[in-house]
């Protein structure tokens, strides 16, 4: 019985986060990546990605993953998400 539950409870909470995810927007996880608000211009995106990916740079020992991330949220937020 005590497997059942789990079992339950590992379903109903794999729905949640299903469900959780799928609320949030490209442009809302772009925002989050960059760390930069709605009402944030195009200034201080542009800000925000430079100062992330002078840290995230691979020439700078970052990732390379990381760079191509931030460059498309970037990218996303200015051209009207």
């Amino acid at each position: 019985m005590k497997w059942i539950l789990a079992a339950l409870a590992i379903w109903l909470a794999w729905r949640f986060i299903g469900r959780a995810r799928a609320k949030v927007s490209p442009e809302m996880q772009a925002r989050a990546v960059l760390g930069v608000s709605a009402q944030a211009d195009a200034e201080a995106i542009r800000a925000a990605h430079r100062t992330l990916v002078a840290q995230a740079h691979p020439d700078r020992g970052g990732s390379a993953d990381l760079t191509r991330r931030l460059n498309a949220a970037r990218d996303l937020l200015l051209r009207g998400g």
